[in-house]
């Protein structure tokens, strides 16, 4: 009966390897869970933004030039053409996501990442993208510059 006791008490092994088993489990977490949310990252609402007035006016953007805005939670470029035309694309590259941007000296829209060109209707027409930049419809109403989505 004796022995009996003496088995069911803690010993200091018994606490040692306890106490290594749950420092080797906490260490692991602490390295895997950062890892598993780096490489499965939380899902991002798509914002439902339809339309845009942005605060430039019309006469304020002169010819050859461009210039980035917020469309939702994306960025988006409007570029006013060399004849005049005020022309809206989704400012995210079709290659690898980066922010593209209007060269005047280019004529064109130019992503710098990977060298990517896109012509003034959202083309890609050099380097790696794969497809054309995202068009949105651009209204001048007023004085005021109002940028949607195409039906």
């Amino acid at each position: 009966m004796a022995e009996e006791t003496l088995d069911r008490e803690p010993t200091r092994r018994g606490f040692i390897n306890w106490f290594l088993g749950t420092s080797a489990v906490a260490f692991l977490l602490s390295v895997f869970y950062p890892v598993g949310r780096y490489l499965i990252p939380p899902p991002v609402a798509e914002s439902t933004a339809g339309t845009v007035t942005l605060p430039l006016k019309a006469e304020d953007v002169k010819p050859n030039t461009g210039q980035i805005f917020k469309f939702g939670n994306r960025p988006a470029i409007l570029v006013r053409t060399t004849a005049g035309e005020l022309r809206a694309f989704s400012a995210v590259c079709t290659h690898l996501n980066c922010t593209v941007q209007y060269r005047p000296d280019l004529g064109h829209i130019w992503c710098a990442c990977h060298n990517g060109h896109f012509d003034l209707n959202g083309k890609n027409i050099a380097g790696p993208p794969p497809r054309p930049l995202d068009p949105y419809v651009v209204n001048v109403r007023g004085r005021q510059i109002v940028v949607s989505k195409s039906a």
